[in-house]
């Protein structure tokens, strides 16, 4: 039976209230995590007593604080051998939870990366010095279990971040395995975007008596986002996209659906003199970094990217997300619109959809309850866009 977590969200005012140890208190404070946000206010008390989780909350929520938090608190400092396991879908988010654990507890050699794309050797020998924390995605952690590489029977803490789009990859079977494998008794903390059938059987399968943590809708651009549609024959796409990169200040981060279009679509921005990269899944793990420290930083203006390759992108401050290619559903919208206007600032997003494609914008509309500013591009004017 779920049970709502509206108590715990209605007192939680600030971190220093929460029960946590004077380091980890000291950790909060040094790095400015003074008022935990909504998601954090909610899951992170009962998390703390030991309850099950099952949140659906949107990237850049906090969720991430959300369960590393109790994460940190609960496992034994003298625990021998690994004693938490946080699965996600992709390598650049994997690599950023373990950032954010080594800024909260200021260790290193802890947790280690179980993931592909990066070399075999490091990891391993990572894992044979017994880290407390393994952050995964599955697949690379199957191929080590399946070579008695890794060790979970003393897990006492699961964390399954963004299992939806988990699912979506593919990775349900081999989630099934990974948890086989673990303690009866462990806590799990799940999160997700949407609350599907599919996430329902999972929380039924791996969760006991979660805590039912929703935060806003699970289907809805934040309010704080401006947006914008362009009806626009599909050869002047490129056109509108460079007229808005002269018209509009700021970071843009342009979804395509395929990797050989992030890296036209890159390669003619560069030629046009704008400072572009992209990030699919052919780019080398260092590559990947590269381009996304490159974005963040603001040595490059524009990042184009693959849906996949994007999941695990977490960048401040994008001042405009651009629909290049339309998104395949609903929920790919919010979740690529949602790197935009985050917390209390502002952003646009604009969607491209050719002539064809229009009656899917408006479904896409209806589905989620909004509306975008229109606006018409015509051949014959090149990329002026006009009000249609």
């Amino acid at each position: 039976m779920l049970q709502s977590a509206t108590q715990y969200r209605n007192k939680l005012k600030l971190f220093s209230e929460l029960p946590l140890s004077p380091a980890l208190q000291k950790q909060l404070s040094d790095a400015n995590f003074i008022t935990p946000t909504p998601v954090q206010a909610a899951a992170i008390p009962p998390a703390l007593e030991g309850r099950d989780i099952l949140a659906t909350a949107q990237t850049g929520t906090g969720k991430t604080l959300s369960f590393l938090i109790p994460l940190i608190e609960r496992l034994p400092a003298n625990a021998k051998g690994t004693t938490a396991l946080i699965l996600l879908p992709t390598r650049e988010l994997a690599m950023q939870v373990l950032e954010a654990w080594r800024q909260l507890t200021r260790s290193h050699g802890t947790a280690v990366l179980v993931c592909g794309g990066l070399a075999e050797g490091p990891q391993i020998a990572a894992i044979r010095r017994g880290p407390r924390l393994i952050v995964a995605t599955p697949g690379r952690l199957e191929d080590y279990l399946s070579r008695r590489l890794v060790n979970l029977s003393g897990v006492r803490m699961l964390v399954l971040d963004e299992v939806d789009r988990m699912l979506d990859m593919g990775f349900k079977p081999a989630i099934k395995r990974i948890a086989e494998l673990l303690p009866r008794d462990r806590q799990t903390l799940c999160y997700s975007a949407t609350l599907s059938a599919e996430i329902r059987d999972v929380a039924r399968n791996y969760l006991k008596d979660p805590v039912r943590v929703e935060i806003g809708s699970v289907l809805k651009p934040s309010p704080n986002v401006k947006l914008q549609s362009f009806e626009v024959p599909a050869d002047k796409k490129q056109e509108l996209l460079e007229h808005l990169l002269g018209s509009h200040d700021g970071s843009f981060l342009v979804f395509v659906r395929t990797k050989h279009g992030a890296d036209r679509v890159a390669r003619r921005l560069s030629r046009a003199g704008h400072s572009a990269t992209q990030i699919h899944g052919d780019r080398t793990q260092s590559q990947r970094s590269a381009a996304l420290r490159s974005f963040a930083t603001g040595h490059h203006r524009v990042l184009v990217a693959t849906d996949v390759a994007a999941r695990g992108i977490d960048v401040a401050d994008v001042a405009h997300v651009v629909n290049f290619d339309m998104p395949r559903e609903a929920e790919d919208f919010v979740h690529r619109v949602g790197r935009t206007g985050r917390a209390s600032s502002h952003g646009m997003a604009s969607t491209f959809a050719a002539p064809d494609e229009t009656h899917v914008l408006r479904k896409m509309e209806r589905t989620l309850d909004i509306t975008t500013k229109k606006y018409r591009v015509h051949a014959t004017n090149g990329a002026q866009a006009r009000v249609a």
